[in-house]
Formats: C-alpha cells, sequence, structure tokens
C-alpha cells in the first residue's frame, strides 16, 4: 500500500518542519510550503490524501482557501491550524466542510492521533466501490491460522457463520487478534463475496460527520450539503459492512444502528424516506460491552441485538501452541517480500517466544518477525534477533483487580470522572509516556490515545511538546 501524501500549508516555519518530520517518521510522503499560491500549485500536480491548512497564510485568508479546496476536491479531508482561535472561526470552518479544527498551540500526539483518523476517513471513503469486476482477494479459512482447539472451535463457529444467511454477527477479543481477519473470511466465503466489503473503524470520524458518512444526507440538510449524498450503508447493499471498535460508537449513533437492525431501513440526514438495503453487520470490540452497558456507556436493546451470534477470538497466550505455526507462516510472508532466505527459527529463540505473555497477540507477533526478518544475517532466526522486550521476565500472573477505595457519596459518582482520573494518574506516573501508561491500565495505546483526546487531557508544564502560537 503506497504512503499517506500529506501536504502542509503552513507559514510557520518551525511549526511545519515539525509537523513533516513527525509525518515522516510515520511513514508519510510530505510536501511542506509557506503559501496558499504554492499550496494550491501542487495541489494540481498531485491529489494529497490530506491537507493541513493554517488559518492565516501570508497571501490568502486560510477559509477562503478552505471553501476552493472544498469546491475543487471535494473529498479531501483539510484539517484546519490556528493561533487565533474562536468558536465562531470554529464552527465556520466545519460548516465550510473541514475534517477537523486545531487550535495552537498544540501537541504533536493529539495532531497526530486526528491527522491518523482523517487519513482512515480517507481509507474507508477509497474502498467502498463495489467489488463487481475487481479481482477478490484471497480470505480463504487457511488464512486463520492454528489448531488448538479453541482455534478450532472458532474457526468452526466462523464457518457456520460464512455458510449461513446471518444478519447480524460480534466478533469479541483483544486487540491484536484477528478479528479484522474473521470478518473478511465470513465475508468472502459468502454469498455476499461479489458484493462491497465495508471496513468502517466507529473511532476513525468525528462524531458531527460519522452519520453522514454511514447514512448519507439530502440536499441542503446542512451548511455545506449542496447535493444528496449517499451513505456507506447504501454503497455496501448486497454486502456486508464491518463495524470495528463498535465499543466507541457515539450514543446517538447506537439508536440508529439498533432501528436499522430491527428494520433494515434507515434515512438519510435530513430525509424523510426510510431506504431499505439488504446488509450483514459485523460488530468488533475489544472491550467487554457487557460492562459498557452496566456503565451506561452502550445500550441495553443494541448489546443484545448484536450479540446474537458471538464469536470470540482466543489471544495468543491463550494458545501458545499456535505460536510455531503462526511464526512460520510470517517467516515465509516476509521471507517472499524481503528476499530472505530464513528456514525457521532456532529452539533456543522459540522457548524464550513461548515463554512470552504477548499483550499484542498475533499483530505483535506479525510485526515482530518482520523486524527479526529484517535483521536476520543467517538461515534461522535466533535469539539475537529478537528485540529486548522479549527477554525479559513474564509479568506476575494476575491477581485481579486491584483494590480501589471509592467514596461513593450520597449522589454516586460519574464512572467517566472515574476513568478520566485513573488516566490522568497513570500518565502522571509515567512522566506522560502514553505506551508505559496504556501498559499499567492493560489496554492498548490506541485505547489510550482515544481517550486522552476524548477527556481532553494535556501535560500542561513547560517542555510539554506544544507549539507555541505565532
Amino acid at each position: 500500500m503506497a504512503s499517506p501524501f500529506v501536504v502542509i500549508i503552513e507559514d510557520d516555519e518551525g511549526v511545519r518542519s515539525a509537523l513533516a518530520k513527525r509525518l515522516e517518521q510515520h511513514g508519510c510522503t510530505v510536501r511542506a510550503l509557506g503559501s496558499a499560491a504554492d499550496g494550491l500549485k501542487h495541489l494540481r500536480e498531485k491529489t494529497p490524501d490530506l491537507i493541513l491548512l493554517d488559518y492565516r497564510l501570508p497571501d490568502a485568508d486560510g477559509l477562503e482557501l478552505l471553501e476552493h479546496i472544498r469546491r475543487q476536491w471535494p473529498n479531501l479531508p483539510v484539517i484546519m491550524m490556528t493561533g487565533f482561535a474562536s468558536v465562531q472561526t470554529a464552527v465556520q470552518a466545519m460548516h465550510l466542510g473541514a475534517y477537523d479544527y486545531i487550535s495552537k498551540p498544540f501537541e504533536l500526539d493529539h495532531m497526530m492521533f486526528v491527522i491518523n483518523k482523517a487519513l482512515e476517513a480517507r481509507r474507508v471513503r477509497s474502498e467502498v466501490q463495489p467489488a463487481a469486476g475487481r479481482v477478490l482477494e484471497p480470505f480463504g479459512f487457511d488464512r486463520i491460522i492454528g489448531n488448538s482447539p479453541l482455534m478450532r472451535e472458532a474457526k468452526n463457529l466462523l464457518r457456520q457463520l460464512a455458510e449461513s444467511d446471518a444478519g447480524t454477527i460480534l466478533l469479541q477479543g483483544e486487540s491484536g487478534t484477528g478479528k479484522d481477519l474473521a470478518a473478511k473470511v465470513i465475508h468472502y466465503n459468502s454469498h455476499r463475496a461479489e458484493r462491497p466489503f465495508m471496513n468502517i473503524t466507529c473511532t476513525a470520524l468525528p462524531e458531527a460527520l460519522l452519520e453522514s458518512e454511514l447514512f448519507g444526507h439530502e440536499k441542503g440538510a446542512f451548511t455545506d450539503a449542496r447535493r444528496e449524498k449517499q451513505g456507506l450503508f447504501e454503497l455496501a447493499d448486497g454486502g456486508t459492512i464491518f463495524l470495528d471498535e463498535i465499543g466507541d460508537m457515539p450514543a446517538s449513533l447506537q439508536a440508529k444502528l439498533l432501528r436499522f437492525l430491527d428494520e433494515k431501513a434507515f434515512r438519510h440526514v435530513g430525509g424523510t424516506k426510510d431506504i431499505h438495503v439488504d446488509v450483514c453487520i459485523i460488530a468488533a470490540t475489544n472491550r467487554v460491552l457487557r460492562a459498557l452497558v452496566e456503565q451506561g456507556e452502550f445500550r441495553e436493546d443494541l448489546f443484545y441485538r448484536l450479540n446474537i451470534f458471538p464469536v470470540t477470538l482466543p489471544s495468543l497466550r491463550e494458545r501458545k501452541e499456535d505460536l510455531p505455526l503462526l511464526a512460520e507462516a510470517f517467516i515465509h510472508q516476509y521471507g517472499r517480500e524481503l528476499h530472505k532466505a530464513v528456514a525457521g527459527i532456532d529452539k533456543t529463540a522459540m522457548a524464550v517466544m513461548q515463554a512470552y505473555h504477548w499483550p499484542g497477540n498475533v499483530r505483535e507477533l506479525r510485526n515482530l518477525i518482520e523486524r527479526a526478518m529484517l535483521m536476520a544475517r543467517g538461515g534461522f532466526l535466533t535469539l539475537a534477533d529478537l528485540p529486548g522486550e522479549l527477554k525479559k521476565p513474564a509479568p506476575a500472573p494476575d491477581k485481579g483487580p486491584p483494590a480501589v477505595s471509592i467514596d461513593f457519596g450520597p449522589e454516586g459518582v460519574d464512572i467517566r470522572q472515574v476513568e478520566r482520573s485513573l488516566i490522568l494518574k497513570a500518565l502522571q506516573r509515567t512522566g506522560w509516556n502514553q505506551s508505559r501508561a496504556a501498559a499499567l491500565l492493560r489496554m492498548s495505546r490506541d485505547q489510550l490515545r482515544y481517550r486522552v483526546h476524548k477527556y481532553g487531557l494535556n501535560k500542561q508544564q513547560p517542555g510539554s511538546g506544544e507549539w507555541p502560537a505565532p
């Protein structure tokens, strides 16, 4: 897959170079420009995947340039940046079609979080073309590797669901266990294989745009809705919609999804006519939905509607006997891609891998094998080729949740405030190292970053990584 191409139009050289450096570290191709004229010139030469646009430029007003970009390239996401923030300006930018609006000073980590969401939204829109006429990617059941009892049980369930006409399926399991692969295997081995497969990450789009993207809108439904637009549910008619991270879906969308599951119908934003489509909904989550229901963060009726055909994909530490098979498959894959003649893993290295607890599951194993293959100098992967974290002692057995003293008081507590407080304490304890804080909270770094953004947490002290406003 080609690296994302991002254009930065920003007159502050410090901000421009810092953003470009961080984006390049994340594998993006970047063109950093200091004026509106240079920006438009390069946009006409090559259309990027994303634009970062400053509000005040030496030769143009950023909002006017935004309006021009949206007319010429209506599907191109634009993130506005400004050191002169106001509610009126933000609202105007969003009405003109900006993907998001970032005030200076900003943290680079927060900016990268927004950029990743914008790029994911762009990817979703680019993958929703009908599958007819394209060569389907092979997603047979042999792609799900493992002969352990837990994996055999999971594969049998997935096969039954693919052969049935199930309209709603729930995939559960930790991050990195292969829920996205399982969803594709179900789709491409069902009678819907020739129709679209829509992969929609529920946190990839701002809440204000998610409803329009999923269900479409009528002309004039809101400012800048200049024409009727089909949503992803319409484009997927006859196929499958994969809703990843369903546990993070906004409450307002949960009600609309429930209605669709009950009636197989929805309405455009601003519309009055029901639209009926035939799609299979596969929802996935690495969170415990029943716990979210008890916390009031997820609708109970939607949970029961999704939980008709639940499939739990086991963690890698629960099926260590599959590790040699998985490692062998990844060695063959990256051997072809990297032109490396590696036959396998020696016994010492495999023993270390078997002792490791694999918090990132199969995804972590795949990334590790790719890195080891790049470093390999012999015919077998050895202990020297493995990263240092694998050689550390395994964590102590889980003795259950730690005791937490909470004063409920006469009016009880807000569970969101408790979660916010725990996240803040973990960040403070680790010096705002998000990877270490996520490990303390037993969640992935992406889950932590989503909550940092959700609760508006910032490191308010010198050296925080914020950029001064011009």
